[in-house]
């Protein structure tokens, strides 16, 4: 390659292709975005788009969020960024008080990301076992359709067939198991089950709501046999659903919580919520995290939560989400296309009739940001502080790009 043919810094040619450097391991839209200001990210050619992604569940207060960004420069004024978990900060003390003091949990541990948090509660759980049981109670059981990362153990409890195959052998000691109590019966031994996780709504899984009263037999079951029940509420947790948290829509109190995306604004933050009996079993060395709940992102997060445990912002997701979920069961009746509708509060999913990532890309061209669940089934996510006006909009151009 001479000099004159020479891609622009930062990128690389292949095959007569200028390409992005980035890894790809992700099918990026072809917009580049410069600019967020409350629901809408602006490209470089200034173009508006409506987004109803939220950063996928992240960005829960929109974007440059006037809290959020005053947040961010007094936690910089400290000079803390970063000091290390060997040492204390009263950001990460004081968001740890709030989320035990507002959930069930006895204790916190803060990492950087959901996945994280989900492989950090394996370990937790597998630990209190041995401790309190035998080395054969150490199983992890998952249920069909359930989302719980990309990393070797959550990809091994992560239902989805393509994204396993590709790095088989999975970890060790992690099933999944059919979605209905009859099948968890069979499958949770007392003697060799630490565990089971699942999403009170399963995102990426087609935005299934569980039945409450599946919940409820799923806790009874584990409580009779002495098994941990683990909530990962990562996308459908902290006001997602109109509550706090999703475990309270259905009155079950799991034993542990996994929390990431919106915590800390677009930070990166994940926490495990848990009970004592079960922080009580981890000795120090035992787990740990280099960045995670440092005093920068503690901080920030300490403002977002506070926000999000907003009784007047949870009571506007439950009334708006459930017009908004009257208007999306209209559509059923009027477009041909759609053909089911799921979901409660800010958080839905429509199955189409086409493939649904044909139906994103209308949606580049008419200013909306949406996702896919699955192949045939669309995802809204709209930020958590989106009025009844912004869902109208929304809505409009959903209808226009169907």
């Amino acid at each position: 390659m001479t000099a004159a043919t020479l891609p622009p810094a930062g990128e690389q040619a292949t095959q007569g292709k200028v390409i992005s450097p980035l890894l790809g391991t992700y099918k990026r839209a072809p917009m580049e975005f410069v600019r967020g200001s409350g629901f809408y990210l602006y490209d470089g050619d200034g173009k508006e788009y409506l987004d109803f992604t939220s950063g996928i569940g992240v960005n829960a207060l929109g974007h440059a969020d006037p809290g959020v960004m005053q947040a961010m420069q007094t936690a910089m004024q400290t000079g803390l960024i970063h000091v290390s978990n060997l040492f204390r900060t009263p950001a990460g003390e004081r968001l740890a008080m709030a989320l035990t003091e507002n959930s069930f949990a006895d204790s916190v541990f803060f990492c950087n990301s959901g996945a994280e948090a989900n492989e950090g509660a394996f370990k937790f759980v597998r630990k209190w076992a041995r401790k309190n049981f035998s080395t054969e109670k150490s199983e992890i059981v998952a249920v069909r359709g359930g989302f719980h990362g990309r990393l070797f153990a959550t990809l091994a409890a992560t239902d989805r067939p393509s994204y396993r195959a590709p790095f088989r052998p999975l970890a060790g000691g992690i099933s999944i198991s059919e979605r209905n109590l009859e099948a968890l019966k069979v499958t949770l031994d007392r003697e060799t089950v630490a565990a089971v996780i699942l999403e009170p709504v399963q995102g990426e899984g087609g935005v299934r709501v569980l039945d409450p009263e599946f919940l409820r037999g799923v806790r009874e079951l584990t409580r009779e046999r002495e098994i941990v029940l683990i909530f990962d509420e990562i996308q459908c947790g902290l006001g997602r659903t109109g509550r706090l948290f999703a475990y309270e829509s259905a009155g079950v109190t799991p034993d542990i919580v996994t929390l990431a995306k919106p915590l800390a604004g677009g930070l990166p933050m994940g926490a495990v919520l848990m009970r004592a009996d079960i922080a009580a079993a981890i000795e120090p060395g035992e787990h740990g995290t280099t960045f995670g709940g440092g005093p920068f992102v503690a901080a920030v997060a300490e403002h977002v939560f506070s926000r999000l445990n907003d009784e007047a912002l949870l009571r506007n997701v439950r009334e708006n989400g459930e017009w908004l979920g009257e208007q999306l069961r209209a559509l059923v009746g009027q477009s041909e296309k759609v053909r089911a509708v799921r979901g409660t509060g800010y958080i839905w999913g429509l199955d189409v009739g086409e493939a649904a990532a044909n139906i994103v890309k209308r949606g580049w061209d008419a200013g909306l940001l949406i996702l896919t669940a699955g192949e045939h089934t669309l995802r809204l996510l709209p930020p958590l502080t989106a009025s009844r006006a912004e869902l109208e909009k929304g809505l409009s151009l959903l209808k226009a790009i169907l």
